[in-house]
């Protein structure tokens, strides 16, 4: 590819970039939301974290069909139906702050529900997409981690954003996150027409010499993928989970001192910046640190401050750098916080590495069955919704209050102790006798 060619593509590898950061806006839009529907509706814990549950649970139904998709109309043509879907999906949840209020809670819920087949598309077509227009090689891999990168920056942005549109947590209504839902919406709706004008090469798609269904059943006799695809379901719960609980814990009217939610917003906006810090870190020692003691060292460290922020005394507080907002003006500097807030807000430097970990193991060995095994991790991403959703169900029997929340982490720690698992024994191919080829 020549350098006026690469030239040629500056603007839809900007379009790229931005659908990177869009699935990371629609995915953590939902977390806080839950502040929202529990303020608006007055549901309860689980109910709250319902909205989250049908934007993972979408790539539960469509992590196969995707790959599908790919293979019989081509990575632009599935990025095009998958921006429309995630245009359609912002929309009907923008519908939903003009339902009734009998029926506005499942209007949402189904705008979240069709936001996460969106975001399940795009998970398959925007690395592969970034990686061509850069041209391959080392070029498409830097835009790849330009995208991934700003992909972070919206995840930190997002709850810190969400919460100075809430205000009071509440007198919260869909309405107050207007203002994202029509940028979300134009955002897409630009993208789409460009990447609809623009002539851009296509990824060069491996053709399957097998039929999809074949390859799906023969990968599923490789022990340490399929122990690898119950990791991906566990690790992507604990990394939504754990920040978004905490904000829930932070904004409580039942604990001892709660936060206004645009400053528990910015705690829990920490938590993803340092995921980035983290990335970043992990990407320097990758060619040097094994995916093996990656996992191993992070998976113990999560532990051990899961097992600190839940044993630690409640009524203890700490100093947490982070942006604050008091009296409505937003500044930097140095917030009390429970000290189980700080232990929950590192366990963002764990969960960073992990997907790169734990897919790396879980396809070690695979050959030809690779593509099927991308596939159904996409499916197993559904554990985003379902862990966090558990997590509520327990605060809920237990009741909203500090102990409860807390308690809720035990979900969190059990999904560590078995990455941990993974990490040490379960990654090891005992299937090598079978044929890749």
């Amino acid at each position: 590819m020549t350098k006026e060619q690469q030239q040629n593509y500056t603007l839809p590898i900007v379009m790229m970039i931005l659908l990177f950061g869009m699935i990371s806006f629609v995915t953590n839009l939902a977390a806080p939301m839950g502040i929202v529907l529990k303020a608006q509706f007055g549901v309860s814990n689980f109910q709250g974290s319902l909205g989250n549950a049908a934007n993972f649970i979408a790539y539960a139904v469509m992590g196969i069909p995707s790959g599908i998709l790919l293979q019989r109309i081509g990575y632009k043509r599935t990025a095009l139906i998958a921006i429309a879907v995630g245009f359609l999906g912002i929309f009907i949840q923008y519908l939903s702050g003009y339902s009734g209020q009998d029926i506005a809670f499942w209007v949402y819920l189904l705008g979240a529900f069709v936001a996460g087949f969106s975001m399940c598309l795009l998970n398959t077509v925007v690395n592969p997409m970034l990686n061509t227009l850069g041209g391959g090689g080392n070029k498409g891999n830097q835009l790849i981690q330009v995208g991934g990168s700003f992909n972070s920056v919206m995840a930190t942005l997002t709850p810190m954003l969400v919460g100075i549109l809430i205000g009071d947590a509440v007198k919260a209504q869909i309405t107050n996150i207007f203002p994202f839902m029509y940028a979300a919406m134009a955002v897409f709706a630009v993208v789409f027409v460009v990447l609809y004008l623009v002539r851009i090469p296509e990824p060069t798609s491996e053709k399957l010499t097998e039929p999809l269904g074949k390859l799906m059943f023969g990968v599923l006799k490789f022990q340490h993928f399929i122990l690898g695809a119950i990791g991906i379901f566990v690790y992507v719960g604990i990394e939504v989970g754990t920040p978004q609980y905490m904000n829930y814990l932070l904004v409580d009217p039942n604990i001892p001192h709660p936060l206004n939610t645009t400053t528990a917003g910015f705690v829990a906006g920490t938590y993803w910046l340092l995921m980035l810090v983290g990335r970043l870190l992990g990407a320097s020692i990758g060619n040097k640190v094994s995916s093996k003691l990656m996992l191993t060292a992070t998976s113990a460290l999560g532990i051990v401050l899961v097992l600190l922020a839940i044993f630690s005394p409640s009524s203890r507080e700490v100093a947490l750098p982070v942006l604050k907002s008091e009296a409505g003006v937003i500044s930097f500097g140095m917030l009390a916080v429970p000290i189980n807030a700080l232990f929950l807000v590192l366990v963002g430097l764990c969960t960073s590495i992990m997907w790169g970990s734990i897919f790396n193991m879980a396809v070690e060995g695979l050959g030809k069955y690779l593509a099927a095994a991308t596939g159904i991790f996409m499916v197993m991403v559904c554990g985003g919704g379902i862990l966090p959703s558990l997590q509520g169900k327990i605060v809920d029997l237990l009741g909203s209050n500090i102990t409860s929340y807390l308690s809720s982490y035990w979900v969190i720690l059990i999904g560590l102790a078995y990455l941990l698992y993974y990490a040490l024994i379960g990654s090891k191919n005992v299937n090598k006798d079978i044929s890749v080829k």
